[in-house]
């Protein structure tokens, strides 16, 4: 994986022109790091020295800078609430997962560094797609997911290459971002030009022929100026779970005017995947006579692959961003950023399913397995524009931290369906032969190539938002927070018919939806913070996601009202006394109290469900010892329930009234620390852990609770040179991964990898 640590944590700014030394080193500026501070602090006192009559004692508040990101698996700041703030000042639960922890456990994709962070699951979808579930609730089928603030709706294999860290802010987001879901929202932290010359370039191989090659070059171009390159390229016959790898990514950006009164950033963004796809393995009862909740996984290694050798997995995601911050005298800079994207996606999968009859009782390598047919191709393009103002000021006797802003977006999506042959103009039907579980990997291929598309669908939407929030110093150890959004969206939505056999005509009827929505989303809390150690919090905000989140609208569910969450959250983040080692506490209760249902009578969409959960959440990060590292998550969802529910008329798509949500295991935990031995060797080690969760639909049976642990030795042989090894799933363990009703995508079983990172 991209071992793109860096031990270099400094950063040399400019100082301005001291109008009055004393204060600007007694009260440090935010946009500051402390090692600027400490040469503002060194400045001072050269002046201190010559007017020692007239100044008073400086003190610098604040010790060496933390380290962070690149060199430590902690973080204590955050942009996900827009301005940067420190995590303790954000009454709601985030968890942050840095590039150290990304390296430390070779986490090459976004998916991977999620399942760092306790009570996410992922739904293994008709598309394959990245589902990803956050206290049982769908997140990136929602649009929340982002990237540097600004939404990432597309799906693509996302990988780790370019990334600073990934941010999981749990509870309602809608304050923040607009419509989405009840879980909370993913933000993954782009790499940024730095002040100084630093290059890495990581070479891994590893199990099933894992090539993976990383750079990151930053170079200073000027006084305050800089240039950063990232790139990466890999290919492995398999992933562990079935899929071989193919993709290539590059990522640049010049960023200028670097802390100073405004600064500009340009960056394009680009990853290229053409992977291989193991769409998921059925699952099977015991014997014929077995009930449904005896229904369990295959015998079968995660490698293996019964799809086509035809079958393949293409994207690519490609975005240029341009983003201004203007600083303002005090502590106030707006932030404005501007990004296109164009996202492409064609995923030519096969649906593996058993014959009638098979069980456990009879399975064996002769059993036979059905092929079908799963295509996803479509295209999305966006184009954001957001602005943010934060500032800190004195008003009506007390300290205010104000967040502002507005947005607006657009985005267009495509989907496209195959022809049959019956409906003409280049159709064609294309059988896929059967296999058996004793021929995995058996090469029968067919023409994909040769398949002719159409438009089945297609969605534009327009959107605007516009919010505030202050956060009020109301007594000396109290703060309050407010904040107020209200949104606008408009979607459009055409949905073309099949034509009809031998009509030979580009599409068939088309039907024409649309959607309009205006919805304010709150956000209140209360902040005691009685030290600098100790912050206590209690939030209560609302989210709402529309019909047309999923960029689909129906007959049954054009223009339905949104559905409304509400979540509670009464939560600690606790330092320890040297303020090396921190501890997150939350208890929750997410509500979604209007979900879409259908209506059985009439075979519409209407807000009629109700469903919760409510649970503890935990979270350590830091160092223990000067030595010993470690980073935990855990999540406790005891109580979980479909309050309401309605059966739609086929009776496929419901969950019941009653039933615990799917994907909502009880317990779910991750675990890693490391202890540096001496000055040349680093251990590590780490589990893994998801209780019982039923798959969506709740078909009546549970995945089994599984934990899966790694370990990790890395040795430095010089300033420059370092070697790492990783084993991940250390005892091979066979688990579902990702759920669905029909079927599972096992884990990667065991891999072994090594590493090796040049640093010059």
């Amino acid at each position: 994986m991209a071992t793109t640590r860096s031990r270099l944590n400094r950063r040399r700014l400019s100082l301005p022109a001291p109008r009055n030394s004393c204060v600007q080193v007694a009260r440090p500026s935010k946009l500051l790091p402390l090692g600027a501070m400490l040469l503002a602090a060194s400045f001072a006192s050269a002046v201190r020295a010559q007017t020692e009559n007239t100044l008073s004692t400086v003190t610098v508040r604040e010790k060496a800078e933390v380290a962070e990101g690149k060199d430590s698996l902690r973080a204590t700041e955050t942009r996900i609430g827009k301005g940067q703030q420190k995590l303790r000042d954000i009454p709601q639960s985030i968890t942050v997962v840095t590039e150290r922890m990304m390296d430390d456990r070779n986490l090459d994709t976004v998916k991977d560094a999620l399942k760092q962070t306790a009570g996410i699951t992922f739904q293994a979808a008709e598309g394959g797609e990245e589902d990803i579930r956050l206290r049982g609730f769908a997140l990136s089928t929602t649009g929340d997911i982002f990237v540097d603030g600004i939404r990432d709706p597309a799906f693509y294999d996302r990988d780790t290459f370019n990334l600073d860290r990934v941010e999981l802010l749990r509870g309602s987001a809608s304050m923040l971002f607009g419509r989405g879901s009840t879980g909370g929202a993913v933000n993954m932290v782009n790499k940024v030009p730095r002040l100084m010359d630093e290059n890495q370039i990581d070479v891994t191989v590893g199990s099933h022929n894992h090539r993976r090659v990383v750079g990151d070059f930053n170079q200073q171009t000027g006084e305050s100026s800089a240039l950063r390159v990232s790139a990466m390229k890999t290919t492995a016959d398999n992933n562990g779970a079935g899929s071989s790898i193919d993709k290539q990514g590059i990522a640049g950006s010049y960023r200028w005017g670097i802390g100073e009164r405004d600064e500009f950033t340009a960056s394009l963004y680009r990853l290229e995947n053409n992977n291989g796809i193991n769409y998921g393995m059925p699952w099977i009862k015991p014997t014929s006579t077995s009930p449904a909740s005896a229904t369990t996984l295959l015998p079968v290694s995660p490698t293996s692959n019964y799809g086509m050798a035809s079958d393949y997995n293409d994207g690519t995601a490609t975005y240029a961003t341009l983003a201004h911050t203007h600083r303002f005298d005090g502590d106030t800079e707006l932030t404005t950023r501007l990004r296109r994207g164009a996202y492409t996606r064609d995923q030519r999968a096969s649906t593996i399913r058993l014959t009638t009859g098979e069980n456990l009782s009879n399975f064996g390598p002769s059993t036979v397995l059905t092929r079908g047919t799963q295509n996803k191709i479509q295209d999305l393009d966006s184009v954001y524009l957001q602005s943010d103002l934060s500032a800190k000021f004195d008003a009506l006797g007390m300290k205010h931290e104000l967040l502002s802003g507005i947005d607006v977006a657009r985005e267009q999506k495509t989907v496209y369906a195959a022809r049959t042959a019956a409906q003409g103009l280049g159709g064609v039907d294309l059988v896929k032969p059967n296999t058996t579980v004793g021929t995995p990997d058996d090469g029968a291929w067919v023409n994909e190539g040769s398949r002719a598309l159409r438009v089945n669908n297609q969605y534009t939407s327009t959107a605007w938002g516009v919010y505030a929030q202050d956060l009020v110093q109301v007594a000396p150890h109290w703060k309050l927070l407010g904040g107020l959004r209200y949104d606008n969206l408009n979607g459009n939505y055409d949905s073309f018919a099949a034509p009809a056999n031998g009509a030979n005509a580009t599409n068939g009827m088309k039907s024409n939806y649309q959607m309009n929505v205006g919805e304010w989303s709150k956000r209140v809390g209360a902040l005691f913070q009685p030290n600098e150690r100790e912050s206590y919090h209690f939030s209560a905000a609302t989210s709402f996601n529309t019909s047309g989140d999923a960029y689909s609208l129906g007959a049954n569910n054009a223009d339905v009202p949104p559905e409304q969450s509400i979540n509670l959250e009464l939560g600690a983040k606790i330092d320890s006394a040297d303020k090396n080692f921190t501890t997150r506490y939350a208890l929750f209760r997410s509500t979604k109290l209007h979900e879409r249902n259908t209506d059985p009578l009439v075979d519409v969409a209407v807000l009629s469900g109700k469903r919760h959960a409510t649970g503890l959440e935990l979270d350590f990060t830091g160092r223990i010892t000067p030595r010993w590292e470690a980073y935990g998550s855990f999540m406790w969802i005891p109580d979980a329930r479909i309050d309401e529910a309605y059966k739609s008329p086929t009776g496929s798509d419901n969950e019941r009234t009653g039933a615990r949500p799917s994907l909502t295991p009880r317990i779910s935990a991750t675990l890693w620390n490391t202890y540096q031995i001496n000055g040349q060797w680093r251990v590590g080690a780490g589990l893994n852990h998801r209780g019982a969760q039923t798959p969506n639909r709740n078909p009546g049976w549970e995945a089994p609770a599984f934990t899966t642990a790694d370990v990790m030795a890395e040795y430095r042989v010089s300033e420059q040179l370092t070697f790492k090894g990783n084993v991940s799933n250390l005892t091979n363990k066979l688990y579902a991964d990702q759920l669905y009703s029909g079927h599972y995508v096992p884990g990667a079983g065991r891999l072994v990898q090594v590493t090796g990172s040049y640093k010059f």
